[in-house]
């Protein structure tokens, strides 16, 4: 009924428990995964999750906050993207979240790579017709920038994707929104103090909402400060069905209907 559209299952804390989390997915009626890819060193791992189980899926990517880790070229993505159950490229993006503390006093502009890494990104989304799987944190306004750019505008032959893990602010919604790209929601949503987020989530039309986990992060309530695990997804969609006004089984179907269109079906809005 329920399907998460982005965890970590290849991380220590989740791969060392995974016939566990299987079988809490089952009761909690989670039957499907995407399994995100942060490095390409992983991309293996990840990979052997989606081609071992048939209701996980993978993608390829390199995480914008990575560093020392292998850069991949559009070609390396692409020779990725077209093996067996790889259904979207990323997850990609911006982080300037926090620069001054994490990235030792550098500033926006010293970033560049981010910025190439994710055009490159882009690119091979473009080329091999598969959709985006975008982290943006405190860059917004580049992000959008550079998907309009590479050509993402919300017209035809685009890659389209989708927003993962969404902490920003309406505006920012309805822009990705109208570049034809999918707004998910994780636990942040269930946070007493997101009532900011939960505003977005009665905004974003029903047929361009998904929902994760971002497992093994951000575990939502009640079980905020654990270790996330996809069985925990439902908690997402009762949060979303509540600011709605629906029954969770609705909330399921039409987040399950755009999950099968966006990464399954190989189309985006």
């Amino acid at each position: 009924m329920f399907v998460d559209s982005h965890c970590h299952l290849n991380f220590p804390e989740l791969a060392s428990q995974l016939p566990q989390i299987r079988q809490a997915m089952a009761a909690a009626q989670v039957d499907r995964a995407l399994c995100i890819c942060t490095t390409m060193e992983e991309f293996p791992a990840v990979h052997g999750l989606a081609t071992a189980y048939d209701n996980f899926w993978a993608t390829v990517g390199v995480h914008p906050d990575t560093e020392d880790m292998a850069e991949p070229s559009v070609q390396d993505l692409l020779e990725r993207a077209v093996l067996p159950r790889v259904v979207a490229i990323g997850e990609t993006g911006l982080d300037y979240y926090g620069m001054e503390d994490r990235k030792g006093g550098r500033s926006i502009a010293d970033l560049e790579w981010q910025r190439e890494r994710f055009r490159t990104h882009i690119r091979a989304a473009r080329a091999c017709g598969k959709p985006l799987v975008i982290h943006t944190r405190s860059a917004s306004g580049d992000t959008l920038a550079i998907l309009r750019e590479e050509g993402e505008d919300g017209a035809g032959n685009r890659a389209g994707g989708v927003f993962h893990c969404f902490t920003e602010t309406a505006e920012v919604a309805r822009a990705a929104l109208d570049l034809g790209y999918y707004i998910s929601f994780s636990g942040i949503i269930t946070f007493k103090n997101a009532q900011d987020l939960r505003d977005v989530a009665a905004f974003v039309p029903m047929d361009r909402l998904l929902i994760e986990t971002d497992s093994p992060y951000l575990a939502p309530v009640p079980y905020r400060g654990k270790t996330n695990n996809p069985s925990y997804v439902p908690f997402v969609a009762q949060q979303i069905a509540a600011i709605r006004g629906l029954p969770v089984q609705e909330v399921a179907r039409a987040t399950s209907r755009n999950f099968e269109r966006l990464f399954l079906q190989g189309g985006a809005a």
